[in-house]
């Protein structure tokens, strides 16, 4: 967003006519509402603002819920920002360590700080970009308790501060994930950060491990099924004890698996009547063999993120899967076992077998009113198809 498109949207006009929009429809005559709105009197690039707006407030509904009704957003800012059931967590982490005032360093568009002050946690938000700062401020005007700040978070003074939350984006350009200098702020600035006050840092989900210092507590988190961060823990805002930590956080709640350390896997066994997947947080956590071993299960194979047991045991860290079929992987072999059950809906996931889904489903041809699931993998080191149906 240019500096003078944000002028114009936030003058009163424009967050008038922002407000008495509709809620954006896909499938609305786009040039019809610009044709109104022109009619209307409004100038072009204010109707372009608004409408952009609009959409964003749309699409950013799965993660503010009803609070993306008032804020504003950015293209990259939306993409960026921290779920607010995951920000909330953030936040509850600082409350509980008793801290009072937070930095929030490379805010954005102000999510993460916007869960801080609502529950009573006083914030100063530093923003880098200009125009990103102004809408993290307007984000976070209705709370007193929080400030927004336009500078360099390397160069924003500390003073008065309690603990430092920060999210570094990468840097331009960059595809490795390997050099701390490839953030901004680098990992180098944000550990030494750790160093002084209680701290905690966002980063991608599939980060390089080693770069995780073994004093932090490393949490990832999936919202949905979906593997959405890494935050790493220092100080008082890291628990005693955990070292790995995989929450789960879907319709119903929010759950959380924890060791000390990555945890060895169980040991290989046949299949037995479901599969389960772990969910992709647990993965990422190596928790998969406490979660095996909490419902008695064996791996299927070595280095495999599937495993198996007999009993059907309910988790929150897991898919489960009654096996129905279980056959060495031959494309002709699945293809007469798919029109012989008529199954038409075809869910394929594969690990440890290098197979492109979208071409083997062409193959298959499912064809019927009959659902199932295809797990490719290996079964004690051998090519297999298990076929299976959600439990």
């Amino acid at each position: 967003m240019e500096k003078s498109e944000l002028v114009e949207l936030l003058s009163a006009e424009g967050l008038r006519l922002l407000d008495e929009l509709p809620p954006y429809d896909s499938a609305a005559d786009v040039v019809r509402t610009v044709g109104a709105l022109r009619a209307a009197g409004h100038p072009p690039t204010l109707v372009a603002a608004v409408l952009s707006q609009s959409k964003l407030r749309r699409r950013a509904r799965d993660k503010f819920s009803d609070f993306a009704d008032r804020m504003l957003f950015t293209e990259a800012g939306l993409e960026q920002a921290t779920r607010l059931p995951v920000a909330a967590l953030h936040a509850q982490r600082f409350r509980g360590a008793g801290l009072g005032r937070i930095a929030d360093l490379g805010c954005g568009i102000g999510g993460d700080a916007l869960a801080m002050a609502a529950l009573d946690l006083g914030v100063t938000a530093v923003e880098r970009d200009e125009v990103t700062a102004a809408i993290a401020a307007y984000n976070l005007a209705p709370w007193s308790n929080a400030e927004v700040v336009n500078a360099s978070v390397e160069d924003h003074p500390l003073d008065g501060i309690d603990g430092v939350w920060l999210d570094p984006a990468r840097r331009h350009g960059t595809t490795r994930l390997k050099n701390p200098a490839d953030w901004s702020p680098s990992l180098d600035f944000a550990f030494d950060l750790a160093r002084r006050l209680p701290t905690g840092i966002k980063l991608g989900p599939g980060i390089d491990r080693d770069l995780i210092p073994e004093e932090a507590e490393a949490q990832w988190v999936s919202v949905g099924g979906e593997v959405v961060e890494l935050a790493l823990w220092f100080g008082a805002v890291a628990r005693p004890g955990i070292r790995r930590a995989a929450t789960v956080i879907a319709a119903g709640g929010s759950a959380e698996l924890t060791a000390a350390e990555d945890s060895p896997d169980v040991e290989v066994g046949p299949p037995g009547a479901y599969v389960y997947e772990p969910d992709g947080a647990v993965i990422r956590a190596r928790l998969i063999g406490d979660l095996a071993r909490s419902i008695g299960a064996t791996m299927l194979s070595e280095g495999i993120a599937w495993f198996s047991a007999d009993a059907a045991v309910d988790t929150p860290f897991a898919s489960r899967f009654r096996v129905l079929e279980s056959l060495p992987y031959d494309v002709r072999a699945l293809k007469r076992l798919v029109a012989a059950r008529r199954i038409g809906t075809l869910e394929i996931k594969k690990r440890g077998v290098d197979v492109d889904p979208a071409e083997l489903r062409k193959k298959l041809s499912p064809k019927g009113d009959a659902a199932a699931t295809l797990i490719l993998t290996r079964v004690a080191g051998r090519h297999t198809a298990l076929l299976a149906e959600r439990d």
